[in-house]
């Protein structure tokens, strides 16, 4: 079964999909992006292209290699990405062929459904409370909010109370019996993360998500050092090796890699067996479209440290185009009480609307990050 074609899709919200056809007809799809640098993954990929028209697609592991390595110049978020892309094609292609999940490929189910959050608040969270509820009321047992806006290298403590009296108003409105993740987002500095870290800690964060930038990782042993919260990091890391320093600091509790970036699936079971060696659990990044959430479920099925997952529906970024309205059947991501149960569909076990793929591929993209600004003029960290 050889590789045919590869044929980009560059969709809304802030998406790229891509089709790989063998020669005797069987479609596979994956999700090569990085948010914001939509068309430098595509160059990416269709580069990358030459080494894959004509090739065995059943070998995947060999075309992983092949592309990571046969460059010379290795690693980073355009690169993996573009590989991720590709990679979760080809399993969607492999299990198709077989006529089972990629779970099923991967060693086989270790759990029958698997937890998720919602994302509430935006990127400069307000009304957090009333979110809270809402969702609470969809069934979720998780959510996951922005802890702050902008943050100076040294900041205010009228900040640090503002992100204090977000968590504590969702606290009084819902109690403890919905957990919350807090995502620092990469926009605090090591001096104001462990005020941070020490100061929301009475109210029983899930976890805190990247309390620094990850060129930083050297400083989370001494951020854990102020909370017993757990600490959670790695959607902007890549490949095992990206990953292996990380774990040998031993102040990460979650890593959270995500399928579209980091390397697809296989590369990232590969960072999950590490991090289940280091007894660091899973919960896979995935604030983007249905592909890379059912690569990240397809994962989540199989492996023993995955502990819950995040996926997009209603998230803020997902303006006019949202997660189900390019799937055949949205029921697949069904949510209940919190949960999505584990399907015995091949493949990825999603079927794509092609022709609303195309359509919105029509429209497109082009979506930026915004760039935030501290007082004074300088530049911050979104």
């Amino acid at each position: 079964m050889k590789i045919r074609s590869l044929e980009l899709f560059k969709v809304p919200p802030r998406w790229l999909f891509l089709k790989v056809t063998t020669d005797d007809g069987v479609i596979g799809w994956g999700e090569p992006v990085v948010e914001g640098r939509a068309d430098t993954v595509r160059a990416a990929v269709e580069e990358l292209s030459d080494y894959l028209i004509g090739k065995e697609a059943g070998n995947i592991e060999d075309l992983w290699q092949v592309l990571y390595r046969g460059g010379f110049y290795r690693g980073g978020p355009i690169l993996t990405s573009a590989i991720s892309g590709i990679e979760q094609a080809l399993w969607d292609i492999k299990g198709k062929r077989l006529g089972v999940p990629v779970y099923e490929l991967l060693g086989g189910k270790v759990r029958d459904k698997v937890r998720v959050y919602g994302w509430i608040g935006g990127d400069r969270p307000s009304d957090t409370a009333s979110a809270a509820l809402e969702k609470a009321a969809q069934g979720y047992t998780a959510i996951k909010m922005n802890g702050t806006e902008e943050l100076d290298w040294i900041d205010s403590y009228g900040k640090v109370e503002a992100a204090v009296a977000r968590i504590a108003a969702i606290r009084e409105a819902v109690g403890y019996g919905l957990d919350v993740g807090i995502d620092f987002h990469g926009r605090v500095h090591k001096g104001m993360a462990k005020i941070l870290v020490k100061e929301l800690e009475p109210f029983k964060p899930m976890f805190i998500e990247e309390p620094v930038l990850p060129e930083n990782n050297e400083a989370l042993k001494a951020i854990a050092g102020y909370t017993s919260t757990p600490i959670a990091t790695g959607e902007r890391m890549y490949t095992r090796w990206g990953f292996k320093s990380l774990l040998e600091t031993g102040a990460v509790d979650i890593i959270q890699p995500d399928l579209s970036h980091a390397g697809g699936i296989w590369e990232v079971r590969k960072i999950a067996a590490m991090a289940e060696a280091y007894d660091v659990a899973v919960a896979p990044h995935c604030p983007l479209g249905p592909i890379a959430l059912a690569a990240s479920l397809q994962l989540d099925f199989c492996t023993p440290n995955a502990f819950i997952q995040e996926q997009s529906l209603g998230i803020h970024y997902n303006e006019g185009s949202d997660l189900l309205d390019y799937l055949a059947d949205p029921g697949v991501f069904e949510y209940k009480d919190g949960y999505v149960t584990a399907w015995n569909k091949p493949g990825l076990g999603i079927e794509i609307d092609e022709e609303k793929v195309k359509e919105m591929a029509a429209i497109g993209h082009s979506w930026r990050n915004p760039v935030w600004r501290n007082r004074d003029g300088s530049i911050a960290e979104w």
